[in-house]
């Protein structure tokens, strides 16, 4: 059975009483590239355990499973159990978990399933969930790698550079976490149904410790209130944060310009604001 065809999947979803959800995000792949190629670019192999989120038809499972030893994917819709029990019949390596992810402790569960393996993450998400879970991912803190296909609009914040318009408190939070590096956009026409955006395929080296030194709940409120009025300079956005004078005076300290905004600043940049801030 060839998973990404249209017409057999469509009769097929037909036949189990199957109905797509807007409000769970369910869109198909239907182009054999697209799995195919998120499927290599996360590098798995005999020794790799994979955490799929959203298999869908199994599509994308299918070519993990061909690659990875073993693959545990996270689905939330049960209409969708007898579907993935004869598209995913060929495979022994698939455990299909039903389940709200969002409610599963990942970190627990990748020990749990996937003993002794080196622990990746591969998901098409759904786009109404994609920040949510994305920070999930993060927080677990127990990926060596996470492969997701997202809006491109989202993927373009999380690979942001400073001064760039996309650039934001959501660039910074998944520069914390991992190394972000946009693969490959995919167009609209390769799903059933169609979505109304283009997506991006965003490969993540997550880090095993942060990459610049400072108390991670302080750098976050600092980094939150740079950004909540982008047009404000750094000193007037952070005055409900320290006070303007104590503002003034870390910006001064860091040799920042009085004028510059949190847009120009790098990560190490917001690390060394707010070493500077603790003080006060």
């Amino acid at each position: 059975m060839d998973l990404c065809d249209y017409r057999q999947m469509q009769t097929l979803l037909t036949a189990e009483g199957f109905h797509f959800s807007k409000a769970k995000g369910q869109n198909f792949l239907t182009a054999r590239w697209v799995p195919e190629r998120i499927a290599e670019e996360a590098g798995l192999d005999a020794r790799t355990g994979v955490i799929e989120i959203g298999p869908g038809v199994g599509c994308l499972t299918e070519q993990l499973a061909l690659r990875a030893r073993k693959v545990a994917a996270f689905e939330v819709d049960e209409l969708l159990r007898p579907v993935l029990a004869r598209t995913l019949a060929p495979y022994d390596n698939i455990e299909v978990v039903f389940g709200d992810v969002m409610r599963a402790d990942l970190a627990a569960e990748a020990a749990a399933r996937l003993p002794g393996l080196r622990p990746v993450l591969c998901a098409n998400l759904p786009y109404s969930i994609t920040s949510p879970v994305l920070t999930k991912i993060f927080e677990a803190r127990c990926f060596d790698t996470a492969t997701v296909m997202i809006q491109r609009e989202v993927a373009q914040r999380m690979c942001a550079k400073p001064g760039q318009s996309d650039y934001g408190a959501f660039t910074l939070l998944t520069q914390w976490y991992a190394e972000p590096e946009l693969l490959f956009t995919v167009g609209p026409e390769c799903f059933m149904p169609r979505p109304k955006v283009t997506s991006a395929v965003v490969r993540m080296t997550m880090r095993r410790e942060p990459p610049v030194m400072a108390e991670e709940k302080a750098l976050f409120r600092v980094i939150r209130a740079a950004f909540n009025q982008r047009r404000k300079t750094l000193v007037n956005a952070l005055d409900g944060v320290c006070g303007k004078e104590n503002a003034r005076a870390a910006v001064s300290s860091c040799g920042f310009p009085e004028t510059v905004r949190g847009e120009a600043l790098s990560l190490a940049d917001f690390a060394a604001l707010t070493n500077v801030l603790s003080q006060y």
